[in-house]
């Protein structure tokens, strides 16, 4: 049994800005992780060789600050990438779901239609 069946005569939506969007999706995840992780990484080279417990805790901050960024950057690249398929989905081929005719559409309240009365 075929249940998706293409609607016949139904045109494609030209593809759009979901496209583009698709395809850089991979470079914009590794630029928004590695720009956070590169300026810890400095900041971690920068530091004096013997420092301060008030440095560390600072260098410790920015890590967790750029680690939040990292895991905020992922999840908006996820949403984004889950918007991109939904709208590559609707814009493709449509598909004939319902195929079979509701018989009491045509005659609402026949005993047809009910089948409490065909019973009785």
């Amino acid at each position: 049994m075929n249940w998706l069946q293409k609607l016949p005569g139904f045109t494609r939506s030209a593809p759009g800005l979901e496209w583009a969007l698709w395809k850089k999706l991979p470079w914009i995840t590794l630029a928004g992780t590695a720009l956070p992780l590169a300026l810890v990484a400095l900041a971690w080279l920068a530091a004096p060789e013997a420092p301060t417990p008030a440095d560390e805790r600072q260098l410790t901050q920015w890590l967790y600050i750029a680690i939040g960024a990292v895991v905020l950057h992922w999840t908006l690249v996820l949403t984004a990438a889950i918007g991109c398929v939904i709208v590559m989905l609707m814009k493709g081929p449509a598909f004939v779901a319902d195929g079979f005719e509701v018989q009491h559409t045509d005659r609402p309240g026949s005993p047809t239609a009910d089948p409490v009365r065909d019973k009785s």
